[in-house]
């Protein structure tokens, strides 16, 4: 491999999913990041879905269009490789990426199973190149400043419940057409895609402590011609060594919704928007401590909110958590340093994951 540029981290995107547009914008925004090249396995679909995003948020420099996935692992001046190709795809893929030796960062869920995740985790090490999952809320101010709260011991104290939804509402040619709900592409239907979130969200509060205990229940299935169904709707809990327990509940018929809460003995975390922030220049999250008075007859329950505001922008801008994701992960190859953290909580999360299916089925 080609020495790397001491500022920037060279990326190559394999596949032209529609999250990588806007992930298209997030490289450049990022500061230290240049993206190189994008490949599909149809050269005019690359070229196409460059000149699209050109057009919307252009790169000083044009990336280059390759019809081979193959062809960009090879080259020598990516670094770092964005793969959002679908789950059934991408052990695969990924894999061949840590053996040439390009840095990987990969869309969730990252397996169909927690045994693909562990070969996954064990290639990059042994190639030693950085592996990381891209959940983006993850990167964001919002959560840094949220994990001071819920560390103060005051503003929520020991938790006791977390519940979190991630959910919207998908017409009929959904169901017929989209990869997410495909058997054979996206076995993990609603689960994989919107769950993913939901049990990160459970895991960062507690911090990564795994639950002693589990359930899971699909509400509804979907099935695709010839493919196998997969969950349309899905609600799981999940218990912990210390009492405390969580909820979720993710679907692809539920109206738009992407609210977690941490409840503890002294008060509630509450964020409306932990996935995708609303648009807008700022971030926010609410803290409530709820008195209750009774006065004889009368009794009165007190709203006792706090917004706490951050200037940070919702998405599309310098300093978006999506366009801190890729700051990171460039930080990251730069230095030269890998950090394990970001595959530990991978795994974590694909094996509650899998143990919330497993109790369903």
């Amino acid at each position: 491999m080609a020495s790397m540029s001491p500022t920037h981290c060279r990326w190559g995107i394999l596949g032209a999913a529609m999250i990588a547009q806007k992930n298209w914008q997030a490289i450049r925004d990022a500061g230290n990041a240049t993206l190189v090249a994008v490949a599909s396995r149809d050269v005019a679909k690359s070229a196409a879905f460059i000149q699209k995003c050109q057009a919307s948020a252009p790169h000083p420099l044009v990336p280059e269009a390759l019809g081979d996935y193959d062809d960009l692992l090879a080259r020598p001046d990516i670094d770092a490789v964005y793969i959002p190709l679908p789950t059934g795809l991408r052990k695969e893929w990924v894999m061949k990426a840590a053996a040439a030796g390009k840095h990987v960062l990969v869309e969730k869920p990252v397996g169909v199973k927690a045994a693909d995740v562990e070969d996954i985790i064990a290639a990059c090490a042994r190639h030693r190149v950085q592996f990381m999952d891209g959940v983006m809320f993850m990167h964001g101010a919002r959560l840094k400043r949220m994990r001071a709260v819920l560390d103060d011991g005051q503003s929520v104290g020991d938790i006791r419940h977390i519940a979190t939804q991630f959910s919207f509402s998908a017409d009929d040619e959904f169901a017929r057409g989209n990869i997410r709900a495909n058997g054979m592409l996206e076995p993990l239907g609603c689960l994989g895609d919107l769950g993913w979130y939901c049990i990160r969200f459970i895991l960062w509060a507690m911090r990564y402590e795994m639950p002693v205990r589990v359930t899971g229940r699909i509400h509804q299935l979907v099935t695709q011609a010839d493919a196998p169904p997969v969950p349309l709707e899905f609600s799981g809990t999940l218990t912990f060594s210390n009492g405390a327990s969580a909820s979720f509940h993710c679907s692809f018929t539920a109206s738009n919704a992407q609210w977690a809460i941490v409840s503890g003995a002294k008060g509630l975390l509450q964020v409306s928007d932990f996935v995708l922030p609303f648009a807008g220049e700022q971030t926010k999250f609410s803290l409530m401590h709820s008195p209750f008075e009774q006065d004889v007859c009368r009794s009165d329950m007190h709203e006792g909110k706090k917004v706490e505001t951050l200037n940070e922008p919702s998405n599309n801008a310098p300093g978006s958590q999506e366009s801190q994701l890729f700051r990171t992960f460039s930080e990251g190859v730069l230095s030269g340093k890998l950090d394990l953290h970001w595959p530990e909580i991978t795994l974590k999360t694909q094996r509650v994951l899998d143990a919330c299916l497993e109790a369903a089925r």
